[in-house]
């Protein structure tokens, strides 16, 4: 599952916040939060009974649990859009 971050304050706090629960609820184990204001992707795992967060940005390394072996740099994310 994919999220980007839609602009305004009020989308922002939905995107953030608000959406987790509904992720929760239906048994989403991961999933990114894309920001294009900050450049920034936010790595959402459910561990444990909640999700733990992991900000990336710059030339980090996104890897996905779900697809093994499967890795994206967080700049080329950003690339396509420019």
């Amino acid at each position: 599952m994919v999220e980007v971050v839609s602009p305004g304050t009020e989308n922002r706090s939905r995107d953030y916040c608000y959406k987790r629960t509904e992720y929760a609820a239906r048994g989403i184990t991961e999933y990114w939060i894309v920001d294009p204001e900050l450049k920034q992707i936010t790595v959402c795992k459910w561990v444990e009974g909640q999700y733990e967060d992991t900000v990336l940005k710059g030339t980090a390394t996104i890897a996905s649990d779900i697809v093994p072996d499967w890795k994206l740099i967080v700049e080329q994310v950003f690339a396509v859009a420019n």
